[in-house]
């Protein structure tokens, strides 16, 4: 009856076969992490109204990002003009469903058009929820109302943006023209958009809300 011989390697060659099979691991290189995508979704203010494409929101923010290290994609999606209404009836095409986070400023142009409050609220209100209902993190910009509307509209219309965060989760950046807003040095002659110094005054300011919100994402 023959028995089968089973070969051993010496403990020197095993330690050879060790040495190369770490030698393999360590010079593989490791996935490269994901580049996170970050959609703009808002009006005149974060479409860059008046400036060049690179000074405008979008390509500020991104720029700062990535100066931080943080591979991140910032999607301009913001159309001047929009309203509240039109922001929401084109969401489903402006924002890919594949972005990761979303940051939410509109509600100016309602309030410049004297728009009733309450539809500003039921049109964020339905655009937070469906964000949110795709799984994409929400960061609200929030705006004041005119005070030429009369306090009563400016009750009506201010706490929106704080509220409807409240109720779906999602962080508030209270006021997304704050240092920007009556500073005549930061805005283009019609007063109301940023310049380009001023697109970098914003950028600072909300900066830290959108290190929190990418913070919310899932490694």
């Amino acid at each position: 009856m023959f028995h089968e011989t089973v070969m051993r390697p010496s403990p020197t060659r095993r330690r050879m076969l060790e040495m190369f099979a770490f030698a393999a691991l360590a010079t593989t290189p490791a996935r490269a992490a994901r580049r996170l995508r970050l959609a703009a979704l808002g009006d005149s203010l974060t479409a860059g109204y008046g400036l060049p494409r690179a000074d405008g929101f979008a390509a500020r923010l991104e720029k700062a990002l990535r100066a931080e290290g943080r591979d991140v994609e910032v999607i301009d999606a913001g159309v001047s003009g929009d309203t509240t209404d039109m922001g929401l009836a084109r969401l489903d095409w402006s924002v890919p469903a594949d972005a990761d986070a979303v940051i939410v400023e509109l509600g100016a142009n309602d309030a410049l058009r004297g728009l009733p409050p309450a539809e500003a609220r039921r049109n964020l209100d339905e655009i937070v929820a469906r964000l949110t209902a795709r799984g994409q993190k929400v960061l609200i910009a929030g705006m004041i109302a005119p005070r030429n509307l009369g306090e009563a509209y400016g009750r009506a219309f201010d706490p929106i943006f704080a509220e409807i965060a409240e109720k779906h989760g999602a962080l508030l950046y209270p006021f997304f023209l704050e240092g920007v807003a009556l500073h005549p040095e930061l805005t283009l002659p019609d007063g109301l958009h940023p310049n380009a110094a001023g697109v970098e005054v914003i950028v600072r300011g909300i900066l830290p809300k959108v290190r929190e919100l990418l913070a919310r994402l899932a490694p």
